[in-house]
């Protein structure tokens, strides 16, 4: 009698192929975004801005602070990944501190506060790290250091920036939000359109150099408009402010590249969809907004 097949011996089965509807694909482009998340997560962003500038100049401090805090987290969160542990507590109090401190000195006495204020939370955070003992202490310190200058503290200049007189605060931060920005659009459109020359292949594969000088006119546009029309100025400061941007946008999307290759992760965290982590949209801008403060402070205001 002929026994049947046992079940190894059956032969395969055809399957259906499974077929994903239209609607299930996500939309990415060539840099990799989701653009539909990411343009309603920067709408969204760009809206509550705007709303904070036009409403209150206070409740912008708000969204700053709020910026800083996740930010710190979003730190903690990456650093984590090479055995460094921030004492986030005295960081993020810290770090809220001094923005509240920069923008309630006003022009005049907010730059001192912020020192002042920047160095007793350092000093803080160090006593704090000596409760968990000596393991660790220079590499947790150190990175503790690092990330308030790199995030509280640069971030601060905003409120500085929104602390001058008048209506001068808001047209200033108005100039540095859509210079910066304009740093990454300009990139992003020149770079999907016509990057073929990595500029940076082991940092940032997908930055170009044609990409850059998309930036660049982007930037410098944007900043001679600015200057001009809202800020009544001289069109060569716009020259200056689109120069500098570009140059520190570009430098401080690579250095934040550099860290995240470090740690070995993609995004410091995906709060912001389409986007990734805050941090990973804040890079530009807390690394242009020093010397946008700078150039306006003494050359416009």
């Amino acid at each position: 009698m002929t026994q049947p097949p046992s079940p190894q011996q059956q032969p395969p089965q055809p399957t259906d192929p499974v077929v994903h509807p239209p609607s299930e694909a996500v939309k990415t482009s060539r840099a990799g975004r989701n653009l539909p998340a990411a343009i309603a997560s920067g709408v969204g962003l760009g809206a509550a801005i705007i709303l904070s500038l036009v409403i209150w100049k206070p409740a912008f401090m708000l969204i700053v602070v709020a910026a800083v805090l996740v930010a710190v987290w979003e730190m903690h969160r990456g650093l984590q990944a090479r055995g460094i542990d921030l004492p986030q507590e005295p960081l993020m109090l810290g770090g809220s501190v001094m923005v509240v401190v920069a923008f309630l000195g006003g022009r005049d006495d907010g730059p001192d506060a912020l020192i002042t204020a920047t160095a007793v939370t350092a000093l803080v955070t160090m006593l704090w790290l000596l409760r968990r003992g000596v393991e660790g202490y220079v590499k947790n310190a150190t990175a503790s250091v690092f990330t308030l200058i790199y995030i509280p503290f640069l971030g601060s200049f905003v409120a500085l920036l929104l602390a001058e007189d008048g209506s001068d605060g808001v047209k200033g931060i108005v100039t540095f939000v859509v210079i910066t920005v304009a740093s990454d659009i300009g990139g992003y459109v020149a770079g999907v359109l016509f990057g073929k020359h990595p500029m940076a292949p082991v940092i940032s594969p997908k930055k170009s150099w044609e990409g850059f000088a998309g930036s660049a006119l982007a930037c410098v546009a944007a900043g001679v408009l600015l200057v001009v029309l809202l800020l009544d100025s001289d069109w060569w400061i716009g020259v200056v402010l689109g120069l500098i941007a570009v140059v520190m946008a570009t430098l401080g999307d690579l250095c934040e590249s550099v860290m995240k290759r470090d740690l070995g992760i993609k995004d410091m965290s995906q709060i912001i969809p389409g986007h990734g982590g805050l941090m990973d949209r804040l890079d530009s801008l807390l690394a242009t907004i020093a010397p946008i403060w700078l150039v306006l402070h003494y050359l416009v205001f």
